[in-house]
C-alpha cells in the first residue's frame, strides 16, 4: 500500500469507528456500566435474586457493546502505530495489510451488531408457522421453513425448542411454534416475520406441475418482565386436551396439552411440549404475553409510519421473500433485494446474510 492509500483508509475508518461509538451510545452506556460494576461488587447484591439477575443481564449487555467499540478503537490504533514501519519494511507491510483485512471484517460485523439496539432485540423470541391456502403443499412448505430455522439456530449458537407442533394430515405441519433462545434472538429473527413464498415442482403432484405455496411466520419477543404485561384472569379461557405430535411418552395418554384463549383479542396459544399441564400453561402464558407485547410494539410503529406517511400492504399476498426451486434457483428478499442463487444452502440454514440486510434496511427506513 502507498502512503496516500493508508491515509485514505485511516480517514475513512476513523469516521466509521466514531460512528460506531455514536450508534452504540457509548457516552451514555459507559457511566451506567461503571455504576452497575460497583453495584455487582456490593456485599448485598444477591439479597434480591430477581433484581440481581436483571442487573447482570443489563451489565453483560452494556459490557458487550463497550467491548465491541473498544476493540475497534484499539485495533485501529494498532494499525496507525505500525504505518511508518510498514512503509520502510516489506514484512511489516504484509503484517499491516493482514491487520487491515481483519479489521475491516470486524468493523463490518460490528456495524451490524450496532443495529441491534431495539428495546427487545436482546430477548429470546418465539416463531409461529401458519401454512397458507393449498393444503398439503403449504403444510409441507411450513415444515421446510421450520427445519430451516432449526438448522440456522444450531449453526449460530441458538437453542430452538418446540413449544407446539400439529402434524399435517398427509405431510408437513398444520401449525407449529418454536422458542429461540440466545443473545439477540429477536433482533436477528424479527426480520423473518411475514409471508414466505415457495415455487417448485410439487412432489405431491403426479403430473409434476409447478406449484406456488405460502407460509406466514409470526415473530414475537419473549417477555422477560412479567410486570410489563398484566392479564386479568377474567380475560382468559383455559382448555386442556390430549397431546399430539411431539411430546414424549405422555402423548395421547394425558390431558397435558393446554390451550389459552385471550378473550379481548381472540388470540389463541397452545403448548404440548411438556408432560406437565402446569408447565405447558406457564409456557402458554409467556407466549401470550409476548404476543400482546408485539401488538403494543406494532401500534407504536403504526403511529410512527402514519406520521411519516408510510403505507405498508398487510395481506397474505405481500410476501417478504421468495424461494424459487424451478425453473431456476433463487432466494430473494423483496424488501432489501438481497438474493442468493444457492437455494439449498438457504434451506440448510444460511440466513445470516438476509438477516443482516434486513437490519440495515430497517435502520435506513426508520
Amino acid at each position: 500500500m502507498e502512503r496516500y492509500e493508508i491515509n485514505k483508509f485511516i480517514e475513512e475508518y476513523d469516521k466509521r469507528v466514531h460512528d460506531l461509538y455514536e450508534a452504540l451510545d457509548i457516552k451514555t452506556k459507559q457511566p451506567e456500566f461503571d455504576e452497575l460494576s460497583k453495584e455487582i461488587k456490593s456485599d448485598t447484591f444477591w439479597n434480591d435474586q430477581d433484581h440481581a439477575q436483571k442487573t447482570l443481564q443489563r451489565f453483560n449487555l452494556l459490557k458487550g457493546d463497550i467491548e465491541l467499540y473498544n476493540k475497534a478503537f484499539n485495533d485501529l490504533g494498532d494499525i496507525k502505530d505500525i504505518v511508518d514501519m510498514a512503509l520502510e519494511d516489506n514484512e511489516a507491510m504484509s503484517m499491516m495489510e493482514e491487520m487491515i483485512k481483519v479489521f475491516i471484517k470486524y468493523i463490518d460485523e460490528s456495524e451490524v451488531k450496532a443495529l441491534l439496539s431495539g428495546k427487545y432485540d436482546y430477548n429470546n423470541c418465539i416463531l409461529e408457522f401458519h401454512p397458507g391456502a393449498g393444503g398439503t403443499e403449504s403444510m409441507d412448505w411450513a415444515l421446510m421453513l421450520f427445519r430451516m430455522y432449526q438448522r440456522f439456530s444450531l449453526a449460530n449458537g441458538y437453542k430452538a425448542e418446540i413449544l407446539a407442533y400439529e402434524q399435517g394430515d398427509e405431510a408437513g405441519i398444520k401449525s407449529a411454534t418454536l422458542s429461540i433462545k440466545g443473545e439477540y434472538a429477536y433482533g436477528y429473527f424479527k426480520g423473518e416475520a411475514g409471508v414466505h413464498r415457495l415455487v417448485r415442482i410439487s412432489p405431491f403432484d403426479s403430473n409434476k406441475r409447478r406449484h406456488t405455496s405460502f407460509c406466514s411466520i409470526d415473530v414475537v419477543p419473549e417477555v422477560n418482565d412479567d410486570n410489563e404485561i398484566v392479564i386479568p384472569d377474567e380475560d382468559l379461557r383455559i382448555d386442556t386436551y390430549l397431546s399430539s405430535g411431539h411430546g414424549g411418552q405422555g402423548v395421547n395418554t394425558t390431558y397435558s396439552a393446554v390451550r389459552v384463549t385471550h378473550i379481548p383479542t381472540g388470540i389463541v396459544v397452545t403448548c404440548q411440549n411438556e408432560r406437565s399441564q402446569l408447565k405447558n400453561k406457564d409456557i402458554c402464558m409467556k407466549v401470550l404475553k409476548s404476543k400482546l407485547l408485539q401488538i403494543e410494539i406494532k401500534k407504536k410503529q403504526d403511529e410512527i409510519d402514519a406520521l411519516k406517511g408510510t403505507q405498508m400492504a398487510i395481506n397474505f399476498g405481500s410476501q417478504i421473500r421468495s424461494y424459487v426451486f424451478t425453473p431456476y434457483t433463487l432466494v430473494k428478499d423483496h424488501r432489501t433485494n438481497y438474493e442468493v442463487g444457492n437455494v439449498q444452502s438457504v434451506m440448510d440454514g444460511d440466513l445470516m446474510g438476509f438477516m443482516q440486510a434486513y437490519l440495515k434496511f430497517n435502520a435506513k427506513k426508520n
